[in-house]
């Protein structure tokens, strides 16, 4: 069983004052200036040359500018420590840019750069906390991870290799409450997003639906939340056609977890894909690129992390999470294009494309997470290629109720992980009419292909409910180099912005 819930997530993060004597990094932020760069604003009070000497600081200054470095947007420059350091090995300089686009975004992209580039060190101290400390500890814990669990003594990585193990953001009160709550927010927010990625980057010969439930269990139960699992059989007892329809072509049936976090009278219910895998079913996906569908699973990992979160940070708010889990699978046993199944709650559905399997599952499990009342539903889904083709790869869609829609994409804005509201077109509607069936589980077109999927999912969320829909089959993994503070493989998306939400919605 590989190591989810019991490893170390990122390095050791810490709040002081000064720079210790076994520091081996001191990071500084820099920017554009007229002569080569310049410490941000904010990182060149009087705290700081108090910390570090301005002398120090004008010669790291001039030293950087004799090397070459202009300050860009997470351009990174190391030269040795000056004298005056005493017990600093080095100096890490990363930029931020022009002043004028200095945001929070763009010190937790500058923080994870820095923190990627700084394996095999043992203790690094940064003054971009000065700048905004919850998006700094954020990006450097997020840019400092990552997955090694499947890499044998041959391949493992050196210790010069090994992430950075500790993190000491400079701030001028470290006891400040103010700071200190923003701080462990930050850790919260970032373990979350860690444990969405591990759980994404598990291969599915060991993440397949029994033990990603029992992995989401264990880790819920440990932070005090109520848990449920429903099996094959009372999954088939209760009429969740759709995770049973999905799963028949798999040996490894399918399972549906819900997570319950009792903190308030006001109620969140959260959806979340849990396919293990996808080949596609009978209608088999190419062999190209196949491999990526371990990721499939990406949204139940996200709302999974965001309702242990939701608990850890003690959110004054009822969030109940719904997963269903299942790995879709071609057999004898699988469905075929063409039959029918019958969603949870008693919509019938023509099966035209068994890789249109998503909305299925996730069809059975917003019916049932609206028997609970909720004022608010989000899904969250790797759902559509057609995401990727509207979008790319690091925008996901934000469909759903227009009110909510637009709050939740904003709020994706906001904390860099950049929702887009997408409309759900009246006269798509028409196309997911089926001739023997309720409906139909895909369009006869490849027009509008993810808004045909938020529209499925509509038909089956409850009247009067706030609803959002989060396409993130790009976002939700990447396949390229890694950027900023995201690494190669799961990234975490959507779950900053799911804690964000739940954040803006117990402050009402």
């Amino acid at each position: 069983m590989t190591a989810v819930a019991d490893r170390s997530l990122g390095p050791d993060l810490a709040l002081v004052d000064s720079l210790s004597p076994a520091t081996d990094v001191l990071v500084i932020g820099v920017v554009i200036g007229e002569d080569g760069p310049t410490l941000a604003a904010g990182s060149d009070d009087a705290f700081v040359t108090g910390a570090i000497g301005a002398d120090v600081l004008a010669t790291v200054l001039e030293n950087l500018r004799a090397v070459g470095a202009k300050g860009k947007s997470e351009e990174l420059t190391r030269i040795p420590a000056p004298a005056g350091l005493s017990g600093v090995t080095s100096v890490l300089a990363v930029g931020l840019g022009s002043t004028e686009k200095i945001n929070a975004e763009q010190v937790r992209r500058s923080a994870g750069v820095a923190a990627r580039s700084l394996a095999g060190v043992r203790r690094a101290v940064s003054t971009l906390s000065l700048l905004a400390t919850g998006p700094a500890a954020e990006g450097f814990f997020l840019g400092a991870y990552s997955f090694t669990a499947f890499k044998s003594g041959k391949s493992a990585p050196k210790p010069d290799e090994q992430p950075v193990a500790r993190v000491e953001l400079l701030v001028a009160d470290p006891g400040n409450e103010t700071a200190d709550a923003e701080f462990r927010h930050a850790r919260e927010v970032a373990e979350a997003v860690a444990l969405a990625r591990d759980f994404v980057n598990t291969p599915p010969s060991h993440l397949y639906p029994a033990e990603f439930a029992d992995r989401a269990k264990a880790l819920a139960e440990a932070a005090g939340l109520q848990v449920e699992v429903f099996d094959e059989k009372a999954l088939a007892a209760g009429g969740y056609g759709g995770i049973i329809g999905v799963g028949k072509g798999s040996s490894r049936p399918p399972r549906l977890i819900r997570l319950t976090h009792v903190g308030g009278a006001k109620k969140v219910a959260l959806v979340g894909k849990g396919i293990t895998f996808d080949t596609g079913g009978i209608s088999i996906k190419p062999a190209a690129n196949m491999q990526d569908m371990t990721s499939d699973m990406g949204g139940a990992a996200a709302v999974i992390a965001a309702t242990i979160a939701a608990a850890k940070l003690g959110l004054p708010l009822t969030v109940t999470a719904t997963v269903p889990m299942a790995e879709n699978m071609p057999s004898a046993t699988a469905q075929r294009p063409g039959d029918v199944l019958t969603q949870y709650g008693g919509t019938t559905i023509e099966v035209i494309n068994t890789d249109a399997e998503g909305r299925l599952v996730l069809a059975d499990a917003i019916v049932r997470a609206c028997e609970d009342d909720p004022d608010y539903l989000i899904d969250v889904a790797t759902l559509t290629g057609a995401q990727l083709v509207a979008l790319g790869t690091r925008t996901p869609g934000v469909m759903g109720t227009e009110e909510f829609r637009d709050r939740v994409a904003e709020i994706s804005r906001k904390v860099g992980e950049n929702g887009w509201a997408m409309p759900l077109p009246a006269e798509l509607r028409a196309d997911i009419n089926s001739k023997v069936a309720d409906l139909a589980n895909v369009s006869p077109h490849r027009f509008g292909g993810m808004l045909v999927a938020g529209l499925y999912l509509k038909e089956f969320v409850a009247e009067g409910v706030q609803w959002a829909h989060l396409d993130v089959a790009g976002p939700a993994y990447n396949t390229g180099s890694p950027f900023g503070y995201v690494p190669k493989g799961g990234t975490g998306v959507p779950v900053r912005t799911l804690i964000s939400v739940l954040d803006d919605i117990s402050a009402e």
